[in-house]
């Protein structure tokens, strides 16, 4: 995989989607299975735009084990660096689909999730020194041993070429906000990319106001701060200028797998090297497709979905 163009890390499960819509968990009867998680949905989100993605991460002995990996190669991402973890389950993930906008996850991660065990021996040190886009999230440094081996690969990446932090901030999966605050806030120190709404730029900066967070992330190196404001659009900044972009209007179905839609996006305009604004507009488009489909992998856009929505 010498010619990979972007190596995402982290999270990964299997999403049970309700097929009856507007009730509770407590009253669905029947369920349709996707590849979801984070790093992996934006890996997919990349490859479906023409990127050569890999993600990192971690599995169980099981049949959603082996979903996970057909399911990637399906999606054109390489199941390389997915290893298995002998005694921990596949994670699944329940959605309830009310609201739509915001809709209740249901984790079954424990007693901890694979990816979050990833270790040093594990990693493709050739692949973090050389690939020209690396992606990382916040949920990656929420437990050991995961937490060390991502900060081990923030420190030997150095913030060469394009090193991206995706805040994905997840209460359920830290004990207080002022561990996720301090976890989150070094990793700001070794990206030079940083992704996430108001509420996780507030958990790693300690400010909502995204001009103001803006400011922090700024000052701590990042060359580049995308944050996320729903439907008051997106704000992109950098250490000479700053822009808003509109929201795109749509029918929201499902909001969950926008924002790594959005990342997807994100990757492909930095590797095509487009200015930040249209970047932003063209990352907010998929994300706001992504938004009116359901489920997260598979609701991933093409090139000519997004140009038809930017054009419409």
């Amino acid at each position: 995989m010498t010619d990979l163009e972007a190596l995402t890390i982290g999270r990964v499960g299997v999403d049970l989607y309700p097929e009856q819509s507007g009730v509770g968990l407590a009253q669905v009867r029947t369920f349709a299975k996707f590849l979801g998680g984070t790093a992996t949905n934006v890996a997919v989100a990349a490859a479906r735009l023409g990127r050569r993605s890999a993600v990192l991460t971690k599995v169980g002995p099981d049949g959603f084990g082996d979903f996970v990996r057909s399911a990637l190669d399906g999606f054109g991402v390489s199941s390389r660096y997915v290893t298995t973890a002998p005694n921990l389950l596949t994670p699944v993930v329940f959605c309830e689909l009310a609201p739509p906008t915001d809709p209740p996850l249901l984790f079954y991660r424990a007693p901890i999730a694979p990816d979050l065990t990833i270790t040093e021996d594990e990693v493709p040190w050739e692949v973090v020194d050389s690939v020209p886009l690396l992606w990382v999230t916040g949920t990656g440094v929420s437990a050991e041993p995961g937490s060390s081996t991502q900060r081990a690969i923030l420190r030997r990446r150095a913030r060469r070429g394009y090193t991206v932090l995706d805040l994905d901030y997840r209460p359920m999966f830290w004990p207080d906000v002022d561990t996720a605050r301090a976890e989150i806030g070094w990793m700001l120190d070794h990206v030079n990319v940083v992704v996430g709404n108001r509420t996780e730029v507030q958990v790693a900066v300690g400010t909502a106001d995204p001009h103001a967070a803006a400011d922090r992330l700024l000052a701590r190196g990042v060359r580049f701060a995308v944050i996320k404001r729903g439907a008051d659009g997106v704000l992109v900044a950098d250490d000479s200028e700053r822009w808003t972009v509109p929201p795109c209007p749509v029918e929201v179905v499902c909001g969950l797998g926008a924002g790594d839609g959005f990342g997807g996006a994100l990757i492909h305009g930095l590797l095509s090297d487009w200015d930040p604004q249209r970047i932003a507009t063209y990352a907010n488009a998929a994300g706001a497709l992504v938004a009116s489909r359901l489920a997260c992998a598979d609701a991933m856009p093409t090139e000519a979905e997004i140009e038809e929505l930017l054009c419409g």
